[in-house]
């Protein structure tokens, strides 16, 4: 049986890049075809290695991906939320996952297989012009994400980082004015190519100005703008200095 999403949610699946210019008519199509999936937090949607055979639109929860490395090394290479989608390239390219997605928190999501995709594909066009354009924004991402490594001081990094992350809507509960992301400190140090001991520092750092709360797997974020000029590098030298990191 389909699933049916709640008013909320089919507004946010209206305005996930993939759907985005579908119709009514045509996103309950979609919608129609989709699989239902709900795992509890550290449940995986795909493991790295393992052949996609699906992607994903996650309607709640938070979900981390991560990528083991030769050495097995566990790298955190992003966090999506509610309206992002998951692993859709590498779907249509019928290759393995690179990465495991893990539920970091409760989590939802609608699931659609490569044949199902294809089909939808041919039959809204749209669709197809949506995946275009979502591999040319994965690939700008991920040129903005190496110039960062290559070129900004830490702080500025996992300030991008984190504003990066609630522009996503990770974490982020309609129903508050407080911005709260659901993450740990290692991941938040494994995505901006830095260590555990520089990111509590940064975030002791922000704590005793006010800018957020940083509990175990949780950071609530206070003063938003602040952030914004960290990230920005509009601080002066002085506001900086004492967390400029590794």
């Amino acid at each position: 049986m389909a699933y049916t999403p709640t008013p909320q949610e089919l507004a946010l699946l209206h305005n996930t890049t993939l759907f985005q210019g579908l119709s009514d008519e045509q996103l309950q199509s979609v919608l129609q075809a989709a699989r239902y999936y709900e795992l509890e937090r550290r449940g995986f949607f795909f493991h790295q290695g393992e052949p996609a055979t699906t992607f994903y639109v996650i309607l709640r929860g938070n979900v981390r991906l991560a990528q083991l490395t030769p050495e097995g090394r566990q790298v955190i290479m992003h966090y999506f939320g509610p309206g992002n989608e998951l692993a859709v390239i590498v779907v249509l390219s019928k290759v393995d996952y690179p990465v495991s997605a893990e539920a970091a928190t409760d989590a939802a999501a609608l699931g659609w297989d490569h044949a199902t995709a294809l089909a939808l594909m041919e039959q809204f066009p749209r669709l197809a012009i949506n995946g275009m354009e979502m591999v040319a924004g994965r690939f700008w991402e991920l040129q903005n994400r190496y110039r960062e490594l290559a070129t900004e001081r830490v702080e500025q990094r996992v300030a991008r980082a984190v504003i990066r992350l609630i522009h996503q809507h990770n974490g982020l509960r309609p129903a508050q004015s407080v911005p709260q992301l659901t993450l740990t400190r290692q991941d938040l140090a494994e995505m901006t190519g830095t260590t555990l001991f520089t990111v509590s520092r940064i975030c002791s750092s922000w704590e005793q100005r006010g800018l957020l709360d940083a509990g175990r797997e949780q950071l609530i974020i206070h003063n938003l703008e602040d952030l914004i000029a960290i990230a920005d590098d509009m601080q002066t030298h002085s506001q900086n200095g004492s967390a400029r990191g590794l």
